[in-house]
């Protein structure tokens, strides 16, 4: 037996069910659920016993009464629930309602306490200036339909609740379900899964329309749940169609599309996932590799020679756009949600109507998990190229690298990709290829607030990372080393991805994305120090340290006297109004955070700094 030290204090291990959603779950409520469908239709032995189907109910699941109007689901919020109507309806909206909260990208600091104070008065005139009842619907970036032209009020209200709760709902459902698209969900139907499995956005607004009683199932809960075949082949389908008309609706390449072409193109399209969800135990394996047999390893979305079979659009994940060169691949950029892949060869065989069809001028390979949309070159050539602005086509390929039989008749770099993205064509900077390349290798892609040290002004004082372990309790959350590029040092922290793998078997929903910021963080009171997040982490960004009380002593089992660990991880200082500390702390201005998931905010950052 271990003697414990005057240093340590002995605590019980936390454990998964320590933290369930609702404590105040009542067995009456959970003996009614369990002969409610689906649940009642599930079969309880696929369940481990340690996670048994009644456990589910009783630790990741909670019910919630809402009342006409209230806001449920908020589109651009990140999801980490689903939501499954057990009594009245709900609808939800096809069309912005308002302008979605803040993205990780938009998380762009003030450098001290005077710039912030700036930036609150610039709001607060903005605000006075606007009003909440004026702005354009629509106003968020990103696809717009065509009904997002015309002004209309925000039917919006907040108010704070008497027990000090904020309520979101709307001033008028009924005129608000006339003048905007949407669609009735009743009782037994799911929603926001889609959200919570793919920790990602919603991509819609779901509000009650009448007096409604709904359960959340938080996303922990959710994966045991799939182990259902019946349940996991329902939300799938689920999750396929509405992705798909969600995206089609909001592509800015279809929106001058009628309703009968919309319905055609809609009924052709096909939704594709390649690579797994999971993706970062591959890519650990494959991260060993050299840059070409990393490539090879890809898998192939599309290959350049081959007929142009369809319009291929992004709608998650990141693909590499390249093409042989010698007896390796040139990678020519990235392309992540919102791209589009094959358009430019289209729009030549819709120029030229007689003359044969080219095939693609490059490869498009997934890198990790992506979702595509294919849609058939024949729907593209009839129902959508006839309705866009000759102005808004890709530019003539004058210079094909294959010709119409699939054989290379040039060894010039493709001019093609450039259309290949429409819409985003401007975001595809004329960076050099090795730093796409490099990009693209270290999965750097995947970040939207990656740390960045410019070791032509940094001095290494270690300013930065005293300034974290300040902030901290004397624990730094970040590491300055790391992969290099250059002068370009992408060091060790958190870049609260994209595609945050590091949140899929989170047992407890310790570490969760903020809906508002985009922020990922770690909740110290609900986390185990299970270690899967730090060791689904691709970049080493995730670090166990040893919990400690607040008179610093560590923490240790009560029965086996072994020290209890807990995750750590930069989370931006979100706390902090004066922004991340390691920034604010460099008196060299050596340290930034950048959208590494955007090639134009790493071009817009080199202009300045040649500057």
């Amino acid at each position: 037996m271990r003697t414990q030290s005057s240093d340590q204090i002995a605590i019980d291990r936390p454990v998964r069910w320590d933290h369930p959603l609702d404590p105040e779950m009542l067995q009456r409520d959970i003996r009614w659920m369990l002969d409610q469908p689906p649940f009642s239709e599930m079969n309880p032995d696929v369940f481990p016993s340690h996670s048994s189907l009644e456990d589910v109910i009783r630790h990741d699941c909670r019910i919630l009464r809402y009342e006409p109007g209230d806001v449920i689901v908020r589109e651009g919020d990140y999801g980490g629930s689903a939501y499954l109507v057990l009594r009245g309806s709900v609808r939800a909206f096809l069309e912005s309602l308002w302008q979605p909260r803040g993205k990780p990208s938009d998380l762009s600091q003030p450098s001290n306490w005077m710039e912030w104070l700036k930036q609150q008065f610039k709001i607060k005139s903005l605000n006075r200036s606007h009003g909440p009842n004026n702005r354009r619907e629509g106003s968020r970036s990103g696809p717009q339909t065509a009904s997002a032209d015309k002004l209309r009020p925000t039917p919006i209200q907040q108010v704070e609740t008497a027990e000090g709760k904020s309520r979101i709902f709307l001033q008028d459902i009924n005129a608000v379900i006339d003048g905007f698209q949407s669609e009735p969900l009743g009782v037994g139907e799911i929603f926001g899964e889609m959200a919570a499995i793919t920790r990602s956005q919603h991509r819609y607004t779901v509000v009650a329309n009448a007096p409604a009683i709904m359960l959340e199932i938080r996303w922990q809960g959710l994966r045991i749940l799939r182990r259902d075949k019946a349940f996991r082949e329902y939300l799938d389908a689920r999750f396929r169609e509405t992705s798909l008309q969600t995206h089609l609706r909001e592509t800015p390449l279809l929106r001058f599309l009628d309703d009968a072409s919309m319905a055609k193109v809609i009924a052709g399209t096909r939704i594709e996932s390649i690579g797994d969800r999971e993706w970062f135990a591959e890519y650990r394996d494959t991260q060993k590799l050299d840059v070409q047999a990393q490539i090879l390893q890809e898998p192939v979305i599309a290959a350049e020679g081959h007929p142009v079979k369809d319009l291929i659009l992004i709608r998650a994940g990141f693909a590499r756009l390249s093409f042989e060169q010698g007896r390796g691949h040139q990678t020519i950029a990235y392309l992540g949600r919102g791209h589009v892949f094959g358009l430019s060869e289209l729009a030549h065989r819709f120029r030229s109507p007689a003359s044969k069809p080219l095939p693609y001028q490059e490869s498009l390979r997934a890198l990790g998990f992506v979702d595509v949309l294919k849609i058939p070159a024949e729907l593209v050539l009839s129902h959508i190229l006839p309705k866009i602005r000759s102005s808004e086509l890709p530019k003539p390929i004058t210079n094909p690298r294959y010709d119409d039989g699939g054989l290379v008749v040039s060894d010039v770099l493709p001019q093609s990709h450039l259309g290949n993205s429409y819409q985003v064509e401007s975001t595809l900077s004329k960076l050099e290829t090795s730093l796409v390349e490099f990009l693209v290798d270290e999965r750097l892609i995947n970040g939207k607030q990656t740390m960045m040290i410019d070791l032509d002004r940094c001095t290494g004082c270690d300013e930065c990372v005293k300034a974290c372990a300040t902030t901290h309790n004397g624990t730094p959350r970040f590491v300055r080393n790391g992969p290099q590029f250059g002068p370009l040092l992408f060091a060790h922290a958190c870049m609260h991805c994209t595609d945050p793998v590091c949140m899929i078997g989170c047992p407890t929903g310790a570490i969760a994305r903020d809906q508002d910021s985009g922020v990922i963080s770690i909740n110290s009171q609900t986390c185990i120090g299970c270690k899967t997040c730090s060791e689904s982490c691709p970049y080493d960004n995730i670090v166990m340290v040893q919990v400690r009380d607040e008179k610093g002593r560590a923490a240790v089992d009560r029965k086996t006297q072994l020290p209890i660990l807990q995750a750590s991880k930069c989370d931006l200082c979100h706390e902090l109004k004066s922004g991340p500390s390691c920034q604010n702390a460099c008196p060299h201005h050596a340290l930034f955070r950048i959208d590494t998931s955007d090639t134009g905010s790493i071009e817009q950052w080199f202009n300045k700094r040649i500057v």
